[in-house]
């Protein structure tokens, strides 16, 4: 009897790089495995969507659809090239207008795209059934996506079989059209036995050739258990990637699932020793690519405080851009909290994104003292309906806030009445800036904001961690002979190594760290890189004006003034990253007279 030949998508170019990098890779770095990978036999990759599309013009510079143009060139216009999509939010963490939501389908289409798998974080089947449609409507197949994961011990209401059932049948009543199911695991967190409970109870709902793919990460250490279970339940299709990319925050490795598979009645339809010679490839490409340690582990935590892979390395990547890497294990841990309180929307973007921020401000600023913009608008229902309902509490101070009800209108009705979601205003944003309202610049600005704009002028930035690049650690015995200037003047001082107990402290004095300033600093407050100024030297200022306005983890955050005066000095500049404590401003000495 022939064995049944199983569908494998390489998500190395995609869910691969996000994963492990952060989703910051240049693409004539990677293009040659590219070519690896076709001659290895490979014809179904994901090579663009999810954070792939906004990365590139946040961090590299490139232009999302020139690389998947060049992406079709190098593999032929016969493989199947996916992409994916947050239903509503598209490529985004916002909600799309209706005009946007057709746009990003519409683009995809011209740029290269064969299926569009498309998810909503919450599972509200609203928000699935406009991009459906305008998926099919611009000649794509859709791949509608039912998203997965299990909750914090003692945690019920959502997740399980039947919660998945439910949501199944609602997209089948609804009509929405699409070619094919997956079941999309990002945090890897479901349990092998439900993995495979979900499988079976799909087949029996779906039409009997209807193509069922399952999607999940090693990030718990369950993902070959898991795939081998839903082969067992009927899926016809499974996502893996390529090494250096592969296990950990990622998709496991190819050869690991044709290892796994041996003696079974599966054909995967590869061969090992091709496959081996395109990783070989692949990782001579990539070699100056630093590779963060959390990229390549399992953790056993990770059910507890659900973070999904693909949003693992680029919140540790930001962390380490604004020096807060040292706070990421009681993030994690606070993370258990924000999903257990927040309606069990599934941790995969925008919804993993939230929940990491309000975890984040949680430690930063104190339980629950700062409600994060995204979670504190899901859990009033600005993304859509929440599978269960949110804390009360958190509800209250979210509207306290953000002073914001909550609602149950649409999230595609409420960006339609946006303004700031329409193609006309973000046309004549690009007018104003003297660039070609096209249609691919009006969807960069408008998915992109201020740093699609940036990208747009020629002002983007290369924020890219390379081995050859970064700072080289301090060389030991180097001479211990210095010249020290201080206040202008100049000292001769010699170092040793250890401590002498021959040397006395005559006295110490605790210096203030604002001493340059004094009272008349102005501090950030906050970790991050200055995104806007909006004052300059010699300005009058008001108490609470907001003067400018850091970003960190994908958050904006405002520095107030905290009195009345005339700025005497501005001290950092667009692009500076600066510590919580760090002197931005400075008044003019107050007369005292």
């Amino acid at each position: 009897m022939a064995k049944k030949y199983i569908d494998v998508m390489d998500t190395s170019f995609r869910d691969g790089f996000q994963s492990v990098f952060g989703a910051r890779v240049l693409m004539d770095d990677f293009f040659p495995a590219v070519q690896a990978a076709k001659e290895a036999g490979i014809r179904h990759f994901e090579f663009g969507g999810g954070a792939r599309f906004q990365s590139l013009y946040f961090y590299l510079n490139e232009d999302a659809f020139l690389m998947m143009d060049k992406f079709r060139d190098i593999v032929g216009p016969d493989a199947n090239l996916q992409t994916l999509a947050r239903g509503v939010n598209t490529v985004t963490l916002d909600t799309g207008s209706r005009e946007l939501v057709d746009l990003h389908a519409k683009l995809f289409a011209k740029h290269s795209t064969t299926t569009i798998r498309n998810f909503d974080a919450l599972n509200d089947v609203n928000n699935l059934k406009f991009s459906g449609e305008c998926i099919t409507k611009h000649g794509l197949k859709h791949e509608v996506v039912v998203t997965l994961m299990d909750l914090p011990p003692n945690c019920k209401g959502a997740h399980d079989v039947e919660f998945y059932e439910r949501i199944l049948k609602e997209i089948l009543d609804a009509q929405i059209p699409f070619t094919s199911v997956c079941f999309k695991d990002a945090s890897g967190t479901s349990n092998p036995q439900k993995v495979y409970e979900t499988i079976k109870m799909a087949r029996k709902h779906l039409p009997e050739n209807m193509h069922i793919r399952l999607h999940t990460h090693e990030t718990a250490g369950v993902s070959v258990a898991c795939y081998l279970a839903a082969l067992e339940a009927g899926v016809d299709g499974i996502d893996l990637a390529a090494s250096p990319v592969s296990g950990g925050t990622s998709q496991p490795d190819i050869l690991t699932l044709l290892h796994a598979v041996k003696g079974k009645n599966y054909d995967l339809g590869l061969d090992e020793e091709k496959i081996l010679k395109y990783e070989e490839i692949f990782c001579d490409c990539i070699k100056d690519y630093f590779v963060p340690p959390e990229a390549v582990q399992v953790s056993p935590l990770i059910p507890f405080s659900p973070m999904p892979g693909g949003a693992l390395t680029a919140n540790t990547q930001m962390m380490r851009d604004h020096n807060l890497l040292d706070k990421f294990p009681q993030v994690i841990k606070a993370m258990r909290e924000v999903v257990e309180k927040g309606g069990f929307g599934t941790s995969v973007t925008p919804v993993s994104q939230f929940y990491f921020q309000q975890a984040f401000n949680n430690v930063m600023f104190g339980l629950w003292q700062k409600i994060a913009e995204g979670y504190g608008k899901m859990v009033l229902g600005y993304f859509g309906k929440t599978p269960v309902k949110p804390d009360e509490e958190v509800i209250k101070l979210a509207a306290k806030q953000l002073n914001l009800e909550p609602t149950t209108e649409l999230a595609i009705d409420l960006a339609d009445k946006d303004e700031t979601k329409s193609i006309a205003y973000t046309r004549k944003l690009l007018e104003e800036e003297g660039i070609e309202p096209n249609e691919e610049n009006i969807f960069i600005a408008a998915a992109c904001k201020d740093k699609g704009l940036s990208y747009l002028r020629g002002d983007a930035k290369v924020n890219v961690r390379k081995i050859s690049t970064m700072p080289k650690p301090v060389a030991q015995h180097l001479d211990n002979k210095f010249t020290v200037s201080v206040n202008g003047n100049k000292y001769h001082v010699e170092v040793s190594e250890g401590f002498d107990k021959d040397v006395n402290v005559k006295n110490i004095q605790k210096v203030d760290e604002h001493e340059e300033a004094g009272e008349n600093a102005i501090v950030a407050g906050n970790s991050g890189s200055v995104f806007k100024i909006n004052i300059k030297d010699g300005d009058k200022v008001s108490t609470g004006q907001v003067i400018m306005v850091l970003e960190a983890m994908k958050m904006e955050m405002e520095v107030s003034a905290p009195r009345d005066g005339v700025i005497k000095i501005v001290k950092v500049n667009i692009g500076d990253s600066v510590g919580d404590s760090d002197i931005v401003a400075i008044y003019e000495e107050e007369n005292k007279d």
